[in-house]
């Protein structure tokens, strides 16, 4: 078997896929036709972060000590797993897009997948693999049920529904994707 197969399978890699394919599948049903529910941003962020926390768990393998020990580079591999994580829910949201109802826009979809995989990424490198999924649901449920403060504060709060081209919720999405990806892949999952 070649590392990469190991690799997703180590990292529950066609579990999430599968969890992700209801998911979407789910949410492309609720919202087709004109008796679904009323597509916008606060799905959308909602189905993202879903996303990303199913793809999260496998931020860290079955022995972390062990692969602290493994004679191959692990930060480009973990840089490049974050990096994944973004591109392929914020790809397959825009595919069930495609395939019939609009929840957000492109730049929506790419801003928030990006930040909320680096927010994953920090996730697991301060509370484990096993609880990279807390910080991410924590803020988005933050965002989507808890009244934004005013100001610069409750923007950077709210940024998951924030509207795209929002500077303050296109740089926090940034800093948490460059935050996420650089500790992650320097640090590895917690133990």
């Amino acid at each position: 078997m070649r590392w990469l197969m190991l690799y997703a399978r180590s990292r529950q890699a066609p579990a999430s896929a599968a969890a992700l394919t209801l998911i979407l599948l789910v949410v492309w049903t609720l919202t087709r036709g004109e008796e679904g529910l009323a597509a916008g941003p606060r799905i959308a962020a909602l189905v993202l972060a879903a996303g990303v926390a199913t793809a999260a768990v496998g931020l860290g393998g079955p022995d972390v000590a062990l692969e602290r020990t493994a004679a191959i580079r692990w930060a480009p591999r973990r840089a490049a797993h974050i990096l994944l994580i973004g591109t392929l829910i914020g790809a397959g949201l825009m595919a069930s897009q495609a395939a019939g109802s609009e929840l957000a826009p492109a730049a929506f979809i790419i801003r928030d997948s990006a930040g909320m995989a680096g927010l994953a990424g920090l996730g697991a490198a301060v509370c484990g693999a096993s609880h990279a999924w807390v910080p991410l649901l924590g803020w988005v449920a933050f965002a989507l049920f808890v009244p934004a403060p005013t100001g610069i504060t409750g923007r950077i709060a709210g940024w998951p529904l924030l509207p795209p081209g929002t500077a303050a919720g296109t740089w926090t999405a940034l800093i948490l994707l460059i935050a996420g990806t650089v500790l992650y892949a320097a640090a590895g999952p917690k133990r």
